[in-house]
């Protein structure tokens, strides 16, 4: 059975890596494990950075004509051949889904939504457009999928079919990456950085806004974390690495630049660190912080929005309060200085992410609830 998917914030077939491409991505995997076959719909993107009347008009204006072309080709097709649903991924007022409930209005099939974000504080002003359509698309639903428990506490308000709500956590690929410990020594020391040292991870894009204040908190972590005994591997690259490289300044011969890694290299720095650190400021919920867990690293982040969903405190790993850069440190300390406790948490860490937080565990979940309003 077909079903069509989109993602008006980013398609999974954009050029740029990212969380959410990786996140698209790993959803079509869950569909396709649940035993359907997903068809992208369109490529077309909404996503409105700087709230622009014009480019809300335009978009408005492409959508309308995709969602006319879709409708032609699939009323072209063998009813055996249709689509028996529609599932969108990540729309919220920056990026709404204009084609989807015109799409399934018109063909008569489940329209489905998962990260669907609902902000009433986005009701006026420069994104009151896309929070209307935004709204408008959540309201239609047949199925919410939430992906923190954060959101559903905010999509409650406004999804009103019963049983339509349901808590489908971030999930990762249970397909582990081999670790390469060889590899990974090379990797670090090749980049200036020690043998013998505990140590820490951080992975993160290099840009300005929410990804550059973690930047920025972690260093004022650091200068507060006492003792010679350890160092930081920052792995990431992007337009604003210069920038990054100079919160570090002070840092300099404890901390480690990588640059951007394929995935089999990420894996293998995860088996190969000590603790997977990351203040997380303004993340959704963050990937990295599954895969790390399924490598078996116990991590220090903030508890901000959706991490407790992707960390849980004191089983697999420390959230400290949100921007409270002195917790931070010192529970990077605490771990450090019991190696028991980082063991067990690692172990938990790669329980958890197998059982709870898999593509089997994902696809279950999405199989049966598809399953409640396909006709």
């Amino acid at each position: 059975m077909k079903i069509l998917f989109y993602a008006p914030m980013k398609s999974p077939e954009h050029p740029v890596p990212s969380g959410d491409r990786r996140v698209a991505r790993l959803l079509l995997a869950a569909l396709t494990e649940a035993g359907y076959e997903p068809e992208l719909a369109s490529s077309l993107r909404s996503f409105d950075k700087m709230g622009d009347a014009d480019f809300q008009a335009d978009i408005a204006i492409k959508s309308s004509l995709e969602a006319e072309e879709i409708v032609a080709r699939i009323e072209a097709l063998p009813k055996a051949d249709r689509p028996v649903a529609w599932f969108s991924y990540h729309l919220y007022h920056k990026a709404p889904d204009l084609i989807g409930p015109v799409v399934t209005k018109r063909l008569g099939i489940p329209y489905l939504v998962a990260e669907a974000s609902h902000a009433p504080k986005q009701k006026e002003g420069r994104w009151s457009r896309g929070y209307e359509a935004a709204e408008k698309a959540i309201i239609h639903a047949d199925k919410v999928f939430h992906m923190t428990q954060l959101d559903g506490e905010c999509l409650r308000a406004i999804v009103k079919k019963p049983d339509a709500l349901v808590y489908l956590a971030p999930f990762l690929n249970s397909q582990e990456q081999a670790p390469d410990p060889d590899r990974a020594e090379m990797l670090v020391t090749r980049a200036g950085g020690r043998s013998k040292k505990h140590t820490l991870l951080s992975v993160g894009m290099m840009r300005d806004g929410d990804k550059m204040q973690s930047f920025s908190q972690l260093s004022e972590a650091l200068d507060s974390l006492p003792g010679d005994d350890w160092q930081l591997l920052i792995v990431g690259d992007g337009d604003a690495r210069s920038k990054v490289e100079a919160l570090f300044d002070r840092h300099k011969g404890c901390v480690v630049f990588l640059g951007q890694l394929d995935l089999k290299d990420l894996f293998s720095l995860y088996h190969y660190a000590d603790l997977y650190v990351w203040p997380a400021h303004g993340e959704a919920y963050g990937m990295a912080f599954l895969e790390a867990g399924s490598a078996g690293l116990p991590i220090v982040a903030g508890n901000i929005r959706g991490v407790p969903d992707v960390v849980l405190n004191g089983d697999t790993g420390l959230l400290c309060p949100a921007g409270d850069m002195k917790a931070f440190s010192a529970s990077i300390r605490l771990l450090l200085d019991d190696k028991e406790l980082r063991q067990k948490m690692g172990e938990r860490a790669i329980d958890f992410v197998q059982k709870d937080r898999s593509l089997a565990a994902a696809a279950m979940l999405l199989a049966d609830n598809i399953q409640q309003v396909i006709k």
